[in-house]
């Protein structure tokens, strides 16, 4: 092999793993915000594929895609991957939204919504604030380091230009995405349940009571019963977190599995 030919391999092997780190800062939770900036971003992609490129590198040869067409349907390969392991961890947090989304109907705070700085959406407010303490306990935990380390281990599951996906993958999508629902209910379940016990004793007071207006006193009532129930709930909330975070990395690792 001549050294234009192993320089080639060398140059396409490095482009191929910067594309894998830089689908996890597509849709990845913290990795992809929109608020850390774009040249941050991919500076840190290509910091990852610099650390990483002699252990891939000896983990085998690979030789360059003959054709550009070829390189190009590589490149897009690789870029999945790392968008997998984005993914995985989005559809956590995107039940952790949906939860505050439930919270807040139910409450009251539908109609007040804020700007979420790492998706540049409008969310409201429960879903915010449980979203940004997921991140927070997300840091705190070392998350992002398990993500870094899934993208590590991606290597030796689907090696370079080594991906073959199983009929089972789009199953597999469909199950985290399924997850969504189920998960955000579970968080919101509390909160329901004790706004629901409320408006059946607001019902059975205008039924008793029909001079009270119940507009008036059941509007702040539901507002202090779900504030007090999500405020009691912040414990067992991390330790759900704690739970999810760590059901996450199993799906990642699933969802790599159905690649290789």
């Amino acid at each position: 092999m001549d050294l234009f030919t192993l320089a080639q391999d060398h140059a396409a092997v490095f482009l191929l793993m910067l594309t894998r780190c830089s689908g996890i800062f597509i849709i990845a939770p913290f990795f992809g915000s929109l608020n850390i900036p774009m040249t941050l971003r991919v500076a840190a992609a290509v910091t990852f594929a610099v650390v990483l490129f002699p252990v891939v590198d000896g983990l085998g040869a690979v030789a360059a895609p003959p054709s550009v067409l070829a390189f190009a349907a590589s490149v897009l390969a690789e870029l999945f991957i790392g968008w997998l392991i984005g993914f995985v961890a989005y559809v956590c947090f995107s039940a952790i939204q949906m939860a505050g989304k439930v919270m807040d109907m139910q409450v009251g705070f539908a109609v007040v919504n804020v700007l979420d700085p790492t998706s540049g959406q409008q969310i409201p407010l429960i879903g915010s604030f449980l979203y940004n303490l997921g991140i927070i306990v997300f840091l705190v935990t070392n998350g992002h380091h398990a993500i870094i380390a899934a993208l590590v281990e991606s290597f030796r599951a689907v090696p370079l230009l080594g991906m073959q996906p199983s009929l089972s993958l789009p199953m597999i999508l469909v199950d985290f995405t399924n997850g969504i629902f189920v998960t955000g209910m579970k968080i919101a379940m509390p909160v329901t349940f004790a706004i629901l016990l409320v408006n059946v004793a607001l019902g059975i007071l205008a039924r008793t009571m029909p001079q009270m207006n119940i507009f008036v006193v059941g509007i702040p009532l539901q507002l202090m019963v779900g504030v007090g129930v999500l405020s009691m709930l912040l414990p067992f909330y991390v330790m759900f977190l704690d739970v999810l975070f760590n059901e996450m990395y199993g799906k990642i690792s699933l969802a790599l599995r159905a690649l290789g």
